[in-house]
């Protein structure tokens, strides 16, 4: 089944040209992020094939544009959600490669000290406040933490990524309703790749105009493109800037594509090899790199140079989660409830 989407049959379009762009040292970092992203989601698939990483595993490959594009308009009080595909989203965010690692392997260095695994990175002093298995749980959690800024007085946009699947559910029309008629500061920013876990996007949803539905709590919502990380960063930053300035919510689309299965436990039987084939030309690192060079922005060896910097990175942070350490046993019923305040005490938010 082919999911319906506006980039079928055209040619790979430029990730630069209208966007304008014109700093090599911003375009570095940006390349530097989409190609650590990458083989940092390879080296996790071989690992995963070597039984080195178990449960569940959801590669971000061929979304990188999107978190290193949106990550960096935000600021680090801000607060971010995101879905059980998170690696790029914490790498993007600052959360170091090694804790990721080991977080993966399930080692007590990890992020979340390897009770999480893959689907539940977490970093509380970057405000990552993590992925969830849920489907569309992070949104009701985000109209939370936007409430609780509002109500403290604090400056701070919650951002909230999601897939297009978490549209269907009712969380999604909950939590748009409450943030629109509270003018909560909340940024709803949809990774739709057409098709949720394996069901073509207009198989599921009878309107896939994804933004029309975010239009209809009356908040501004704007479709861009997702293979395109100059343009992620540009919608990005002026929807935080909206946001943070106390006008409501605001919802963005980013039009994507996943490369890989949906897991690594996915047969993938739900769609076209030429489809898939087809958005591979439009991968946003290769278009990026071409066009960057195409330019004049990066010379050609600067490529070369990111190679080598994220393949030192990804062999230390493997060498940091391999000598890693187990969690003992008497504690592996830890932080399962919540600890009780000292009595004539409460407990703080």
């Amino acid at each position: 089944m082919n999911a319906s989407h506006p980039h079928d049959g055209l040619s790979p379009q430029p990730a630069i040209g209208a966007a304008g762009m014109d700093d090599p040292d911003r375009a570095r970092v940006l390349l530097w992020q989409m190609i650590r992203i990458r083989r940092f989601e390879e080296k996790c698939a071989e690992l995963y094939s070597a039984g080195k990483i178990r449960g569940f595993l959801h590669l971000y490959i061929g979304e990188e544009a999107i978190a290193s594009g949106a990550m960096p308009t935000l600021a680090e009080r801000d607060n971010v959600l995101a879905t059980y595909r998170e690696h790029g989203h914490a790498l993007a965010r600052g959360v170091p490669a090694g804790a990721i690692m080991a977080e993966m392997y399930g080692k007590q260095e990890g992020c979340s000290r390897g009770h999480g695994g893959s689907m539940h990175l977490f970093d509380v002093a970057r405000r990552f406040i993590g992925g969830s298995a849920i489907v569309g749980g992070s949104l009701p959690l985000a109209v939370g933490y936007a409430l609780a800024d509002r109500l403290a007085g604090r400056d701070s946009v919650t951002a909230c990524f999601f897939g297009d699947g978490a549209v269907a559910e009712g969380e999604f029309h909950e939590s748009a309703n409450l943030a629109a008629l509270w003018q909560l500061p909340v940024l709803f920013l949809c990774e739709n790749n057409y098709y949720a876990m394996g069901t073509a996007l207009d198989r599921a949803q009878s309107q896939t105009d994804l933004a029309a539905k975010a239009t209809s709590y009356h908040m501004p919502s704007e479709s861009v493109d997702g293979m395109d990380v100059v343009a992620v960063a540009r919608v990005t930053e002026a929807a935080v800037e909206y946001v943070r300035s106390g006008q409501g919510p605001m919802f963005l689309e980013y039009q994507t594509y996943r490369f890989r299965a949906h897991s690594m436990f996915d047969p993938e039987q739900y769609r076209d090899k030429a489809e898939v084939e087809q958005w591979k030309q439009r991968c946003p690192v290769e278009t990026f790199a071409r066009d960057a060079v195409a330019c004049g922005l990066l010379a050609h060896s600067v490529r070369d140079e990111i190679e080598r910097e994220v393949a030192e990175e990804i062999d230390t942070a493997v060498a940091f989660a391999e000598a890693g350490t187990w969690e003992p046993e008497e504690a592996l019923c830890g932080d399962v409830y919540a600890r009780q305040p000292p009595t004539g005490t409460e407990a703080r938010p």
